[in-house]
């Protein structure tokens, strides 16, 4: 597997050596599925993580927490070369209304783990 590298903005860089290949390049084909938004992309307006259809609009706790744990841990699974989310673990703060998670994947090339937070305004993949 070969993915394209982002800059520290999320715009794509273009050139040499910038490119990521194994599991670093499974870390960044999730970041960008997450980041993407429902019907955001114009080849193909069904992909997208649904953030304004399905998951600002979801009340109560508990039902915001498990809509956007489904809806995220999806992605993550449909994602070319994950075999398997070892684990998924979240937070949603019905006052600030605040959702961070934590997950293990592993995929083709190894493990990895991530941490969402600041309502999937911040991912990080930890190696």
């Amino acid at each position: 597997m070969k993915y394209r590298k982002l800059d520290e903005n999320g715009d794509t860089t273009f050139g040499r050596q910038v490119f990521y290949t194994g599991r670093e390049a499974v870390a960044q084909a999730i970041l960008t599925r997450l980041r993407l938004l429902y019907a955001e992309w114009w080849e193909d307006i069904t992909d997208g993580l649904p953030l304004f259809e399905n998951i600002l609009g979801a009340y109560g706790a508990d039902d915001v927490r498990e809509a956007v744990d489904l809806i995220i841990s999806e992605r993550i699974q449909d994602t070319e070369n994950v075999t398997v989310l070892l684990s998924y673990e979240s937070n949603f703060d019905p006052n600030t209304r605040t959702y961070s998670a934590y997950c293990e994947v592993d995929t083709a090339f190894g493990e990895f783990a991530l941490r969402i937070a600041e309502n999937l305004n911040r991912i990080e993949v930890i190696y």
